[in-house]
């Protein structure tokens, strides 16, 4: 499965913040050329999401997102489209943790994330954490779809308030298919208004989660094995923090955490990323 969305002749203006919040989608496309090198023939950032190349590494194209402004607020729609097209390889990162904050109207801010891998691609999105500032209100969504032969690495890390902070409120839904069937559909919610979420049933009083989803067709060969994170409490620097990675019903794994802070988090999730790789 190949897409491509054709670069545009000229860039429209910035949308300007009104009431009703900004609108600005940002469109990223890697193309593998003859030589088998990844091109970027789109880069298109818009509003508050401007985009960066940085030195190619390990034969993937890199792009990093910089933040140009305070965003989301209450109102903005953001969006990001990222396109690997058949044989390329992206890697997409970010220069700073984006920060979740209260708009001037009370609206709920909204952030979609669309990634579309092609077949024997390779996309690795892993941006900084996405932090919940107290007072906001976000809706965020990724959207991946894979071919049969594509890979993916995906990391979301979430963190609930800034220091010494209440959380906003934050709803987020995961959706992955591959081959035009679902992979994995998930969806979470926190903050104000959500029910239960700070009990021991959920959080128990951690304040930062996040995942690691790892798909590709090796996993057809042989699935993941079930993996405890973190070492056992009561030993020092890890505190209560604890996760597990674990096989899906397809060819994919997918790492879920909890930890008190996104220092914490990110150590477990880097043993993830050790666990798949061994």
């Amino acid at each position: 499965m190949t897409l491509a969305l054709p670069p545009r002749a000229v860039r429209p203006p910035a949308p300007a913040p009104s009431a009703a919040g900004l609108h600005a989608t940002a469109r990223i496309v890697a193309r593998a050329d003859a030589g088998g090198a990844t091109r970027l023939p789109v880069l298109d950032g818009d509003g508050p999401l401007a985009l960066r190349r940085i030195r190619a590494g390990a034969g993937q194209a890199r792009v990093c997102v910089v933040s140009a402004m305070s965003a989301p607020l209450g109102g903005d729609r953001l969006a990001i489209e990222a396109t690997a097209e058949a044989g390329s390889a992206l890697h997409i990162t970010a220069a700073a943790a984006t920060v979740a904050l209260p708009g001037r109207t009370g609206e709920t801010a909204t952030y979609d994330v669309r990634l579309t891998v092609g077949e024997g691609a390779r996309l690795d999105w892993l941006p900084e954490p996405l932090i919940s500032a107290r007072g906001s209100d976000l809706r965020m969504t990724t959207t991946v779809e894979l071919a049969p032969t594509a890979r993916l690495v995906l990391r979301e890390e979430q963190v609930l308030g800034r220091s010494g902070e209440e959380t906003g409120a934050l709803r987020s839904r995961l959706t992955v298919r591959r081959a035009g069937r679902t992979l994995l559909d998930q969806e979470t919610a926190y903050g104000p208004g959500v029910p239960g979420w700070d009990t021991s049933a959920v959080l128990d009083g951690n304040r930062a989660l996040g995942q690691l989803l790892v798909v590709g067709p090796e996993f057809e060969e042989g699935p993941a094995e079930v993996q405890l994170l973190g070492a056992p409490d009561g030993q020092p620097g890890d505190g209560p923090a604890q996760g597990v990675l674990a096989p899906l019903a397809g060819p994919g794994a997918l790492a879920t955490a909890v930890a008190p802070d996104a220092l914490r988090l990110r150590r477990l999730l880097d043993e993830a990323v050790r666990a798949v790789a061994g």
